[in-house]
């Protein structure tokens, strides 16, 4: 099969699809925004063609590069696993008439509104939820619901420009940053009570064949505003516990309704006092390379699973459960320059043989601000038999690592 691949260099991880893909017997063609003499040399060696593009969001010069690629030859896929670069993927896919991820389904799973509307009419349990472009709009939603409520981009990944609005005036200043009622339009959700976790699968066919249940500490949007928090995220081996037996049964009925095929997915949900909510849904792989948390958690390559879907191959791996892993966020304690780390040491004594990857940005590097996630600066990632155990070691880290700044 001859399967194009949107940006190959661009985040780290890209670069593994594309291997994935060459292993398992594809031509890659990729489209990407770097010149090709940029790419090195091992990526270069997997690629059957490459095409440059000024912007992959470009859907004009995206058009055009996948249609140089059918003048040339056959095109059996287009293949996009970046929460920007699906929508305009899909687009283009329907325009050339090349089988994927369809054009309603991109929408469904990047507006989350309509997302969501979607999925009530289909009786899966949500937010009360809106779209809205004045402020008599937002403010009429809070006259139903009532405060607290979360403001977000209509296209939202992460906690990126998301707000927790508690008061009028609160929702003023958010509906101002967000450009609402000077052209712009903004998700206006209730805020759901309970704690955050996300479901992640890969389908093919619209059946789940491999699947992994994850748990953020704390939930998302504290973790994005907190400098003291090393927050975390944590995929568990205890899959056959009775309650992810609901969170399966949501996601195979999410992923039925919007029409989802051969992909990734990435599923978010909270558990709280009324139980179970669906929060949102990515039809592509999640973000900061939790995929290398659940190779390591379970001893396969998720990659290649990834690509026999994609070339409708069956499945040649299952996870073994035999580790639960998790990554742990570590964050400066101020903005500035980073100037040294303290308590590597300690860390490592106690849990080298659990440690699977360690990033520690030399002194001089800038930070990052806190609100650029789980990567933004230091991070450990650990795995361990026991999930209560991990939890622990990753708590212990958070503690004692500490990022020095200035």
């Amino acid at each position: 099969m001859h399967v194009l691949f949107v940006e190959p260099a661009f985040p780290s991880n890209q670069r593994q699809f594309v291997r994935a893909l060459r292993l398992s017997g594809a031509r890659v063609t990729a489209i990407g925004e770097s010149a090709p003499q940029a790419l090195d040399s091992e990526l270069r060696g997997w690629l059957h063609g490459y095409e440059r593009v000024r912007s992959v969001v470009d859907e004009e010069a995206l058009l055009q590069a996948v249609r140089r690629c059918q003048a040339r030859e056959w095109v059996d896929r287009l293949e996009a696993t970046v929460e920007a670069h699906v929508l305009p993927a899909a687009r283009v896919r329907a325009a050339c008439r090349i089988p994927g991820t369809t054009l309603e389904t991109a929408h469904l799973c990047r507006d989350k509104p309509s997302m969501k509307q979607a999925l009530r009419e289909a009786g899966v349990a949500c937010a009360a939820s809106a779209g809205v472009s004045s402020p008599g709009e937002a403010l009429a939603f809070v006259e139903r619901v009532g405060f607290p409520v979360i403001l977000k981009p209509r296209d939202s990944a992460g906690a990126s420009n998301t707000y927790r609005v508690t008061d009028l005036d609160g929702l003023r200043d958010a509906l101002a940053a967000s450009g609402v009622g000077s052209g712009g339009s903004v998700a206006i959700e209730e805020f759901v009570e309970g704690h955050e976790g996300f479901y992640d699968t890969v389908c093919a066919g619209g059946r789940v064949v491999h699947e992994f249940f994850s748990h953020y500490y704390p939930n998302v949007l504290q973790a994005m505003r907190e400098r003291w928090i090393s927050p975390q995220f944590v995929t568990t081996n205890r899959v056959d516990a009775p309650g992810y037996d609901e969170v399966r049964q949501m996601g195979a009925r999410v992923i039925r309704r919007l029409g989802i095929g051969t992909s990734a997915t990435h599923m978010e949900w909270f558990f709280g006092p009324r139980g179970l909510k669906f929060s949102e849904i990515g039809c592509r792989p999640p973000g900061v390379d939790a995929w290398e948390v659940y190779c390591a958690a379970n001893e396969m390559d998720l990659y290649l699973e990834w690509a026999r879907a994609v070339l409708d191959l069956p499945p040649r791996e299952r996870p073994s459960r035999r580790f639960a892993a998790g990554h742990v966020a570590l964050r400066p304690e101020r903005d500035g320059r980073i100037e040294g780390y303290s308590g590597v040491d300690e860390v490592v004594r106690a849990y080298g043989d659990w440690i699977v990857s360690i990033h520690l940005p030399p002194a001089g590097t800038p930070t990052q601000p806190i609100e650029a996630g789980f990567k933004a600066n230091a991070w450990i990632r650990l795995r361990h038999p026991d999930y209560d155990e991990l939890r622990r070691m990753l708590d212990r880290v958070g503690q004692v690592l500490r990022v020095r700044a200035g």
